[in-house]
């Protein structure tokens, strides 16, 4: 096993997590945004309902796009588990 390709998965496995974690994030302030515009607007201070408007935003985007992460991070699995297999041999 050498650097390179300790470096090569590193950097996959890192692009995969910021590819998974991007669109629940970018929902996440997205709506805090949101919220927080209405909760001034409205004068509502009210924690508990900006929390309330974020889970459920990163809930439906996670029912949206589950399936397309579940390929990415499939498709990086058996990227690593061939790398693992070709060292056995």
């Amino acid at each position: 096993m050498d650097a390179t390709l300790i470096l090569h998965l590193g950097r996959r496995m890192v692009e995969t997590a910021l590819v998974l974690a991007g669109p629940a994030l970018a929902v996440t302030l997205v709506t805090g945004f949101l919220t927080a515009m209405a909760q001034a607007v409205t004068s509502i201070r009210d924690m508990s309902m900006g929390m309330v408007v974020k889970l459920a935003a990163v809930a439906i985007t996670l029912l949206i796009c589950g399936g397309w992460m579940v390929e990415v991070a499939s498709e990086f699995l058996i990227e690593v588990f061939h790398h693992m297999q070709a060292l056995g041999h």
